[in-house]
């Protein structure tokens, strides 16, 4: 066989949707590295990482592929508001393109955890494209309206050494758990 049409398992189509689930806390050196890959987000220590995939594992989202860690969101409930906030959002090189933002997204606020959430919030600065891109197509694919305003700003709470965080507010659905039936 000429050697120009040897194929290898990397040049196959990949068939397979990565796996969600809830993370774990051995998954925490793995989404360490994965979200250290994807610039431009902030980096925390691994022991944060290891804290979100353990305590606030009911509202964070892992995704695998081929038992390799691929995607993440990190969020919470916000307290005393209808809220669920989303902290960070990574997906990994080999699995752009697929949708995982977006399906990682609807698997958060589909669960039992976000019932009660009227709203989904984040924080963006201008300049990340891909985050404005995810949340735009997210509200339009639930219907819900995306609204923003300076929040986090560059000289008042990060000391000029970060720049300003917009908040992104998105209306859910009546209820959470109307994307629930829906999806």
């Amino acid at each position: 066989m000429p050697k120009d049409m040897i194929t290898t398992e990397k040049d196959l189509p990949r068939t397979r949707a990565p796996l969600l689930r809830k993370p774990e806390a051995t998954d925490g050196a793995a989404i360490w590295d994965l979200v250290r890959a994807c610039k431009p987000l902030d980096e925390n220590s691994m022991y944060a990482n290891l804290i979100q995939a353990d305590h606030f594992r009911d509202t964070c989202v892992l995704a695998e592929l081929d038992d390799e860690v691929v995607g993440w969101i990190s969020g919470h409930m916000i307290p005393q508001q209808d809220a669920f906030f989303v902290w960070q959002v990574a997906v990994g090189e080999q699995a752009r393109g697929l949708g995982l933002g977006k399906k990682m997204l609807k698997e958060l606020i589909s669960r039992d955890v976000a019932r009660d959430a009227c709203e989904l919030k984040t924080t963006i600065t201008k300049d990340n494209d891909a985050s404005w891109g995810l949340f735009r197509s997210f509200a339009r694919d639930i219907g819900g309206d995306l609204d923003d305003e300076p929040h986090f700003t560059r000289d008042e709470h990060f000391d000029g050494a970060h720049a300003t965080e917009h908040m992104v507010t998105i209306a859910l659905p009546t209820r959470a758990g109307t994307l629930r039936r829906a999806a």
